[in-house]
């Protein structure tokens, strides 16, 4: 079969897709998707302001404000105000937050692992070769 660049891209993009909607829902205990991605992008930055969250998960600072807010409710994130600017809030996990967290990237660790095993010793090769090409399509950014 030959496929064209284009062709194989479109796989390669609907496939990451699917897997990734698919590593998202099997990980979820108690929280929503948009809460389990906030923790991730919390724990990845120090002490983010709003308007930073609202940039890396490219939504409304109001919406934001009303996710933190239900975060912060749960236990999972707490916030304070910006020493330097007292108008700026900031936000940090809490130790349920990292819990959540931890628990969520398990799950998914654990669901792809079980697909792995499932495979044949050729296919679990190519399963380590996708990612490490995967990988280094990712080294650039």
């Amino acid at each position: 079969m030959d496929e064209t660049t284009t062709e194989t891209a479109a796989r390669l993009r609907r496939s990451i897709t699917r897997l990734n909607r698919k590593l998202r829902y099997s990980a979820l205990g108690g929280v929503s998707p948009a809460q389990a991605s906030m923790l991730a992008v919390i724990n990845s930055r120090k002490n983010p302001s709003l308007g930073e969250l609202a940039l890396a998960e490219q939504i409304q600072p109001p919406s934001v404000t009303r996710l933190v807010r239900t975060m912060e409710e749960a236990g999972l994130i707490a916030s304070s105000a910006d020493p330097e600017d007292r108008r700026c809030t900031r936000v940090r996990l809490t130790a349920l937050g990292r819990k959540e967290l931890a628990t969520i990237r398990q799950r998914k660790t654990e669901f792809l692992e079980k697909k792995l095993l499932s495979l044949t010793t050729k296919d679990q090769l190519k399963a380590h070769e996708l990612a490490a090409f995967l990988e280094a399509l990712l080294e650039d950014e």
